[in-house]
């Protein structure tokens, strides 16, 4: 069976950096022949994290969406923006929610158990948004994920992308064919041990 990957980037911004990177891996892991989900965070808006609002209202709709979705799937590919050398706080934000989500219902769901993660990054500059994954990496492992040591990261990502999409460097193609090619073959052996 195909591993399902769900793929997102940790910006809304029209023309995201992250965003193209997103695009990318999801073409990649199509390639490799995993069954792809690519989203936006776009499209589920949460408010900002507060215990307070969780204990008057509940989990937000949204939160339980994406929770179903990583639920649904044996892997997930992020691509993040680096904010001041960290996690952006649309990431952090949606990483608190879901982390917030122990049932559906009457049934339990653990979003985050036993979830293969593997993560990008990129930056108009030279470090490439490297030094903020040093923090999602942290943020990742205290919910339970399993998180690759490849990385793909774009450097001067204003110039990164051809007209079609694609990378124009050979060596950062080959980082995100690494990067995707280890996470079907992680989760791929995982959903064989089932």
């Amino acid at each position: 069976m195909l591993p399902k990957i769900l793929v997102f980037a940790g910006s809304n911004r029209t023309s995201a950096y992250s965003g193209q990177v997103a695009d990318v891996a999801t073409k990649t892991l199509a390639a490799l022949g995993a069954d792809v989900t690519r989203i936006a965070l776009i499209d589920y808006p949460l408010p900002i994290m507060d215990q307070d609002l969780e204990t008057e209202k509940g989990i937000p709709e949204n939160a339980m969406k994406l929770g179903r979705l990583f639920a649904a799937h044996d892997g997930i590919l992020i691509a993040s923006p680096e904010y001041n050398s960290s996690i952006p706080p649309l990431l952090k934000n949606t990483i608190d929610w879901v982390s917030r989500i122990s049932r559906d219902g009457e049934k339990p769901l653990r979003p985050y158990s036993g979830k293969i993660v593997a993560l990008c990054s990129s930056s108009d500059g030279q470090f490439a948004g490297a030094r903020g994954l040093y923090h999602l990496r942290s943020v990742l492992m205290n919910v339970g994920t399993q998180i690759l040591s490849e990385q793909c990261s774009v450097p001067h990502a204003h110039e990164a992308f051809a007209d079609d999409g694609s990378f124009h460097d050979a060596r950062t193609a080959k980082a995100m064919e690494r990067v995707c090619q280890t996470l079907v073959d992680h989760t791929t052996l995982a959903k064989s041990r089932l």
